[in-house]
């Protein structure tokens, strides 16, 4: 199999992975310059909420408005939904592969939030750590995407990302953390993630062959244009040569 370059599904991918990459980093060093050392907390300083906390909430607002709407730049996982997208293959079998993992992802997720959130209400995590936690699940979302999706290997077993059930859960499981604060761009962020995710639900309900490979063939290999499992496979090859090349290193040594 030769080499297979980045579609502009992928290229944007990683655009996004570098520009929330910059703002957890952004946001990290502002909070330990602040707060750690100078004991001000800089979530509530004017100059963070305007230069920082606004233009990434809007940023993010605008994210989750276009989600709404078919796009050409954004994953076949969560495009199904739409009905200019759906491929009929003429089966009636509906085949949603990953379903039965759904309940257990979500249980997990609202465990894990839950000790975040009993964190914070005892005063071990503040509103920065939270917003911080926040933005590290933005970089792990893209992570997911791109690089290894623990979801999928671990409960849903799905085939890629194409074919994810909770494709649209993630501006909601990456903005829970926001719940447990009690400021005006938290509620707001997580309100319209949670209408995102409300309508992905809804429209599962409703049109459910649209979910499903057997039953929309937009949703095959042939079909795909991100080819993001190319690009993780080539990923799995090289991390294999490096570990092998380290590995014959090691026993080289030894002699």
């Amino acid at each position: 199999m030769g080499k297979i370059r980045l579609t502009k599904v992928g290229i944007y991918h990683y655009v996004r992975l570098i520009i929330r990459t910059i703002i957890f980093m952004v946001l990290l060093y502002h909070y330990v310059l602040n707060k750690v050392i100078d004991g001000v907390d800089i979530f509530t300083s004017s100059t963070i909420k305007e230069i920082a906390i606004i233009v990434i909430f809007i940023m993010f607002i605008i994210e989750m408005t276009l989600r709404f709407f078919p796009s050409v730049l954004e994953s076949p996982g969560c495009q199904k939904q739409f009905k200019r997208n759906y491929i009929k293959t003429g089966k009636t079998n509906i085949v949603i592969e990953d379903n039965n993992g759904v309940v257990l992802v979500a249980l997990v997720w609202i465990g894990l939030n839950a000790v975040l959130g009993l964190l914070h209400r005892f005063d071990v995590f503040d509103d920065g750590i939270m917003i911080l936690i926040s933005a590290f699940y933005s970089i792990c979302d893209l992570i997911c995407i791109l690089l290894f999706c623990p979801f999928q290997t671990w409960f849903l077993h799905n085939k890629c990302c194409a074919t994810c059930r909770i494709y649209n859960w993630d501006y909601a499981m990456m903005f829970t953390p926001l719940f447990f604060i009690n400021r005006w761009y938290g509620w707001v962020l997580l309100g319209m993630a949670f209408i995102l995710m409300l309508r992905w639900e809804l429209t599962f309900y409703h049109f459910p062959e649209r979910f499903s490979e057997e039953t929309n063939g937009y949703l095959g290999c042939a079909n795909c244009k991100e080819k993001l499992c190319i690009h993780k496979t080539q990923l799995n090859s090289f991390r294999k040569k490096i570990a092998a090349i380290k590995q014959k290193k090691m026993k080289d040594l030894e002699l």
